[in-house]
């Protein structure tokens, strides 16, 4: 991998690694969303390879679906002040639990509670790393 992002100019390189950041960002918020958060066993999954494999689907998803999603629900957005992103976070989790990953989820509610918790620590945790790389270039 190394050897691989070495081959590549400057912004490429950043590029990867930002979406690598992102991804492993998005699986440890999924993972604290299955396991320390499990809602009373509405969220599971198979396995820990499944869970693995969930996340990442799940930054795939994010990082490819979403940002579609977005721009097709721009004035729904507009309109909410922003309360049906929350509904599209919520639309890409059920994506992820309808593909075969090892992540099931009870009902659309239950999938709304996981979102909004994934939402909240994937934020919490981007901006801690955020902050370690800020820290990390300043010196």
């Amino acid at each position: 991998m190394r050897a691989l992002l070495a081959s590549c100019p400057f912004e490429r390189r950043l590029a990867i690694t930002h979406f690598l950041i992102r991804l492993v960002v998005n699986v440890a918020a999924f993972f604290f969303v299955v396991y320390v958060f499990p809602a009373d066993h509405h969220t599971w999954v198979d396995s820990l390879t499944a869970a693995i494999l969930a996340g990442i689907v799940f930054g795939i998803v994010n990082a490819v679906i979403r940002p579609i999603l977005l721009l097709l629900s721009a004035p729904l957005i507009i309109l909410t002040l922003g309360l049906f992103a929350l509904i599209v976070n919520t639309a890409v989790l059920w994506i992820v639990a309808l593909l075969p990953t090892g992540f099931h989820v009870d009902s659309f509610m239950w999938t709304f509670v996981a979102a909004l918790i994934l939402s909240i620590v994937s934020w919490l945790l981007s901006h801690l790393v955020k902050e370690a790389d800020t820290e990390r270039t300043a010196t």
